[in-house]
This record gives C-alpha cells, structure tokens and sequence, in this order.
C-alpha cells in the first residue's frame, strides 16, 4: 500500500452536506441569522455615532464596536456548524440560551417590539431545539469509537 492511500484511509472525509442533517443547517442558518443581526445593529451604531446627534459620539463608537465583536461569535459557530465541528454547538446554544430572555422583555415593550420579541423568540426556540436535536447531538459528538 502506498504512503498516499494509507494517508488517505486514517484520515476521517472532511463534513460536507452529505454528511451534515439537516437540522445541523438550520441551526447554521439560525446562527448565521443572528450574527448578521448583530452586524447590522453594530454598523447602525457606528453610523449613527458619525452622522447622528447621540448623547455621547464616543460612546456610540465604541458600543457599536463592541457589539460588531460580539456579532463575530455567532458567524464564527455557524461556520463551524456547516463544517460539523463539534464545538461550535456550545457557543451557538448559549447564544439562543441568552436570547430568550432578550426576546421576553422586548414583547412587554408593546408596540411593534412584541412582533419583534416573538420573532427573536421563536428563532432562538427553533435554534436551541435544532441544537438538541439528537441527529445534530450525534453529528456533532464525533465518531463513536
């Protein structure tokens, strides 16, 4: 046997879409989504720091920094989750883990917040139940040796 076939037969195939469920997607999708979100208020911020009239420009700065750096976990863990990568699950669940309560006091806000909060809040259930999925649970927890 050549040193090349060997090579190739103790390496595991890399995850690909035949091998990911579908509910590993989803939860991809779901990350993905949030972290897109996230990115979007960031550059709202920054924008709004520049050319709006916040109470205090540095501030807005730096908090739309902040949030752009947060923003990067979530696109980080989606990626992982497209590639199976096992710990990419975690950060992703404590992301719909946090949301919930997000999305709660948003819907007492009323007005158009309680559409909002719903919505944040049944993207982070359809998050989170994807991510305990036990097809996801077994896709992501490596082969079973």
């Amino acid at each position: 046997m050549s040193a090349k076939t060997q090579s190739t037969q103790d390496d595991p195939t890399p995850a690909g879409p035949a091998s990911r469920p579908p509910t590993v997607t989803v939860a991809a999708a779901v990350a993905a989504l949030e972290g897109a979100v996230l990115a979007a208020w960031a550059v709202y911020m920054m924008v709004e720091g520049v050319v709006g009239d916040p109470d205090d420009p540095m501030r807005a700065e730096v908090g739309g920094v902040a949030v752009l750096c947060i923003a990067l976990m979530p696109l980080l863990a989606s990626r992982g989750l497209l590639k199976v990568r096992g710990w990419s699950r975690g950060p992703v669940l404590v992301l719909q883990l946090l949301a919930l309560p997000v999305a709660w006091t948003m819907a007492q806000n009323g007005g158009g917040m309680i559409a909002a909060g719903v919505g944040l809040g049944v993207v982070a259930l359809v998050g989170a139940f994807t991510l305990i999925h036990p097809a996801t649970t077994e896709a992501l927890s490596g082969p079973r040796e």
